[in-house]
């Protein structure tokens, strides 16, 4: 008895210990936030003068179906019901158009005319009678001009203004899908991603914004003449109509169920895998692969794209659509297996249509609640009762859309009240005399030991701070309210608001803490884009009757440790190295990119070279750039490397490790293919040991509507830029040009870096010195930003509306800054006015490079090899292949210049690179040259951080320099009389560019 007396004892001691640990490791107390700050609340403030309100702000609010509440909804009852008369507008019946719109008017073979707009830029305008004074939404029949993989944008303006911020980018969507389903295999079995598939034909849509509002936008009208302006933002289209209606009353959920009959379906269900979907809006929303328990379909060790989404599928209106067929009419629950784990704390809506309605308005912005693992829910209301969907027998569609409309509110305020941070830190440095580095300043330039009365100068400054707190106060009550979680957006305001209450208690102190106003809006403008992005990752979507039991699990900690297991388990009898399949005739290809790009490339082997020229390739991944040479020591080195840094030819050239190209056949015809600007980097001792593949490029970003304005000019030279500075600073706002880069500098001022014969350096030229300054003033007289580590946020924010950057943040202002398209533009790099009147830009672009191994033996096929490869055409099939498998990030930037003409690029910015790139001088390499980056690191802090002469720093830097140089030099067994042959580049690029 005392025995199982003291096993109970021992055995209820386990559970509380197990309750215990499982309550502290996984369960969270649930708070309820409550929800006591509306959309309304966060709009107190007006509009900035001279700026047109967003949709949002115009109506006090988004995401609530128009017409059931006239304080939040765009329309009222009213006007819903005086816009009871649609119109149409045919789209060849224009008024008037700009000459540079470019119409052509044709006839489709359906018989219908269309007005061809083929050119990005221009207007079109067409008068139209309105019938009835009221709320219109506008739905617009078009057909995409077949050719590019960007969505179609254009403004709208009526009677000469623009309706809200909004009617700037109308959206008109490309549909996509996969070329062919199931996807192709490679070698070892894994999958292949095929690439993607326009879906031609006339489309319709309503002009939607889904940023900031579930529904279509309407556009309130008064009765009588109105003229309609598109205006010409992104990519050609054709127009046939434009037509006008009254907004569409989405019922209820009750509403829905009365309206249709009380038939049950038998008991059936089924499982629609996310990845054969029907059709999508946008060619970045991807599937992906993942591995874990339960999710379908199982990899089982291998490569298995069987999700969608994720980080692919979060931009607000991209959209999904499957096909689902029921077997008979009734009633049906839909439930999602989904992971929403990418921003803690947030929700991620979708808006559900089926067969193209909503149909009720609770499936406007349904929240996905975030979660940790992958889990199957049934969509439901907030008191966890499913919804019920009525499916007649036969096909339906399903489409899910990323909608961010219910967080706008929140996104808007926040702007406003960093523009009023901003404001206080700009009175603040005029007051104090302490400029900073300008907008984003990390650091400061005051005297921290001086006391200050700040409230004699500005006695209202507390009551801004006060405002401020109580905004961003708001802001994450509002926020947590509508998640009903404590999210990392909301706990960077609380920090935020603790640092600004002791500001406000301590004011005088403020002038020694400015930096800590720049920490707070850098943390904030980090976060902000969160709230936007609506990323979700689905593995299927189950349609079932409401009494089915599918069976279907969930993963958790204790089936990942059989599952894991199984999967080391495999390591030991599958392979997953492609090289274990190489074929010995073939030549070996290693590429130092992604897996993506080598299975594209492999396909293309496939599919063209191999069977055009006998020669068999094996294609294998270099993931770590040490292996190239740790395998030409050991013998087991491939035939070719594909995207090799810039500086690694001529290194191992050096060395005696790659193949000089100059000595094949055909090499001065493939030359012609590229600038020599950009080849300069990869030319040594008289030979050429690389080709470049893909070329980066830099240019002058500039935001157009904060240009327009100030009605400041676009800086064409150096000259302009210092008259550009004081405006920008006066307005709390700077310049980017990047710290790091003191190439320009040297190049536009007609320094060389080396002699011509490559033993010395020439920092010790008055030349040098000259670009030395000019580097260095910019941000110890002008005041630059020392650092910036995200300008594009600092961009797409305003308080940095121009800088100097790369392809990078091009590629990023097209994919993740959609609410500024439109806004910016791309100009050439500012330069030097030279005597005769020409302004020098010389500028480096970075290149990878495309090498063949001294060792190989088999260097005839591999310059064949290279040949096809850096061809025109070979270059546009690929860049055109990768930007349809994987989006617009994945553009590719190709070294070929014919083929980069060729490539789906907006004409203006195509003309502007171009032009650039006649400006391309890239540093040669010689023994020793990874001393001059870091010696010029060196003399630059020394000048611009401790205030060094430059002269002093300068020189320096160069003996240094000069030390490594020959130090090296007598490694090599180069002697004091050689002559490396520095390839000069005197004159911009004017050769024509041969057809290859």
């Amino acid at each position: 008895m005392k025995r199982t007396y003291r096993k109970m004892i021992i055995l209820t001691a386990v559970v509380v210990l197990l309750v215990t640990v499982i309550r502290l490791f996984y369960w969270e107390e649930q708070i309820t936030y409550a929800r006591n700050v509306s959309a309304a609340d966060l709009f107190s403030f007006e509009p900035q003068a001279g700026t047109v309100p967003s949709y949002a702000m115009l109506y006090k609010g988004t995401g609530a179906q128009p017409g059931t509440d006239p304080s939040i909804g765009p329309s009222t009852g009213e006007a819903t019901h005086n816009a009871m008369h649609a119109f149409n507008i045919n789209a060849v019946n224009y008024s008037d158009a700009s000459p540079d719109a470019s119409l052509e008017v044709r006839t489709e073979p359906s018989g219908e005319k269309a007005l061809y707009w083929l050119s990005e830029s221009g207007w079109v305008e067409w008068e139209v009678d309105v019938p009835e004074t009221g709320a219109y939404r506008l739905e617009i029949a078009y057909l995409p001009v077949k050719g590019s993989y960007s969505n179609i944008v254009r403004g709208l303006m009526i009677d000469g203004s623009l309706p809200f911020k909004e009617a700037e980018q109308i959206t008109l969507e490309r549909y996509w899908k996969d070329a062919k389903f199931p996807y192709d295999k490679n070698a070892i079995g894994q999958e292949v991603r095929p690439v993607q598939m326009e879906i031609e034909g006339m489309k319709s849509t309503f002009v939607t914004s889904y940023d900031v509002s579930s529904t279509p936008l309407e556009f309130q009208l008064t009765k009588g003449i109105h003229t309609i302006r598109l205006i010409g933002g992104k990519e050609p289209v054709a127009l046939t109509s434009l037509r006008w209606a009254a907004p569409e009353t989405i019922p209820a959920y009750n509403e829905y169920k009365q309206a249709h009959p009380d038939t049950a379906a038998q008991t059936w269900y089924e499982v629609i895998e996310a990845e054969r979907y029907l059709q999508k809006s946008n060619i970045a929303v991807q599937t992906n692969y993942f591995s874990e328990p339960y999710i379908s379909p199982d990899p089982k060790g291998r490569i298995v794209y069987n999700v969608l989404g994720g980080e692919r599928w979060r931009t607000p209106g991209d959209w999904v659509e499957w096909t689902i067929e029921v077997p008979d009419d009734g009633w049906y629950n839909l439930d999602l297996k989904f992971y929403q784990g990418f921003r803690r704390g947030l929700q991620a809506y979708r808006t559900l249509m089926l067969d193209g309605q909503v149909p009720f308005r609770e499936m406007l912005h349904y929240a996905i609640p975030a979660n940790d693992n992958f889990q199957i829910r049934t969509l439901q209301d907030e008191n966890g009762i499913p919804f019920q969907f009525y499916l007649t027998k036969g096909k339906h569609t399903v489409r899910l859309i990323a909608d961010a409309s219910l967080t706008k509110p929140a996104v808007i305020a926040l702007q406003h009240a960093l523009q009023q941070m901003d404001a206080l830190d700009r009175s603040i440095r005029l007051i104090t005399g302490n400029y900073g580095q300008g907008a984003g300043a990390t650091t400061q330039n005051l005297d921290t030991l001086r006391t200050w009365n700040l409230q004699k100068s500005d006695p209202g400054i507390e009551d801004k701070l006060r405002s401020i707190i109580g905004q961003f106060q708001q802001i994450a009550a509002f926020v947590d309210g509508l998640n009903q979680n404590k999210s990392d957006l909301t706990t960077v305001l609380d920090v935020a608001i603790e640092n600004l209450q002791t500001m406000a208690a301590y004011v005088n102190d403020i002038p020694n803490r400015m930096t800590d106003f720049a920490k707070i809006q850098s943390n904030i403008v980090t976060w902000l884009p969160t709230l936007s992005n609506q990323s979700v990752l689905l593995d299927y979507i189950v349609v079932r009757t409401p009494d089915a039991q599918t069976g279907l699990k969930e993963p958790n900690e204790l089936n990942r440790i059989p599952y894991a297991l199984g999967n080391f388990a495999r390591t030991f009898y599958m392979s997953y190295d492609t090289r274990k399949l190489n074929k010995q005739e073939a030549i070996t290809v290693w590429v130092q990119r992604g897996r993506d790009y080598a299975d594209l490339l492999r396909e293309m082997v496939d599919r063209d070279f191999t069977p055009n020229t006998g020669i068999e390739v094996n294609i294998n991944l270099m993931p770590n750039p040490n292996q190239l040479i740790l395998s030409n020591a050991s013998g087991e080195q491939p035939d070719v490397a594909l995207g090799v840094s810039m500086e690694t030819p001529v290194d191992y050239a050096m060395r005696g490790a790659v193949a000089d190209l100059t000595k094949f056949p055909g090499f001065e015809e493939v030359y012609e293919r590229f600038n020599p600007g950009a080849m300069r980097s990869f030319a040594y001792d008289g030979g050429t040991y690389a080709l470049p593949e893909v070329q980066n490029f830099q240019v002058l970003f500039y935001r157009t509507d904060i240009f327009d304005r100030l009605k400041l000019k676009v800086p064409d030279t150096w000259d302009d830029v210092y008259e550009l500075l004081p405006t920008l600073q006066e307005n709390g706002m700077t310049m980017y040009v990047p710290t790091k880069n003191f190439l320009p500098y040297m190049f536009q001022n007609g320094a060389e870096l080396y002699a011509p014969e490559g033993l010395k350096n020439n920092l010790g030229s008055e030349k040098a010195l000259e670009g030395f300054e000019q580097w260095t003033n910019l941000y110890s007289k002008y005041y630059l930003p020392l650092e910036a580590p995200a300008f594009l946020n600092h961009f797409r924010d305003g308080d940095m509306p121009v800088g100097i950057a790369d392809f990078n943040l091009y590629v990023q202002l097209m994919v993740a800054a959609p609410e500024i398209t439109g806004h910016w533009q791309i100009a050439l790099v500012p330069g030097i006015k030279q005597k005769n009147g020409e302004i020098v830009r010389w500028t480096d672009q970075s290149v990878s490079g495309a090498i063949i191994m001294e060792k190989s033996g088999k260097q005839k096929q591999a310059w064949e090899f290279l040949q096809w490869w850096t061809s025109k055409q070979t270059q546009v099939q690929y860049g055109n292949d990768i930007e349809s498998l994987y989006g617009l990030e994945y553009r590719w930037n190709t070294a070929n210049l014919q083929a980069m003409a060729s490539l789906s690029w907006p004409v203006k910015d195509l003309q502007t690179i171009m032009e650039q790139g006649r400006w391309v001088k890239n540093v040669p390499y010689v023994p020793g040259y990874y001393f001059l980056t870091r010696e010029m690191d060196f003399a630059w802090n020394s000048v611009v951080l401790k205030g060094k002469p430059p002269k002093e720093a300068l020189e320096s830097a160069e003996v240094s320099l000069q030390r490594e140089m020959m130090r090296r030099q007598e490694d090599f067994g180069i002697s004091g009389d050689a002559n490396l042959q520095v390839p000069a580049i005197e004159h911009p690029f004017d050769r024509e560019v041969k057809g290859q």
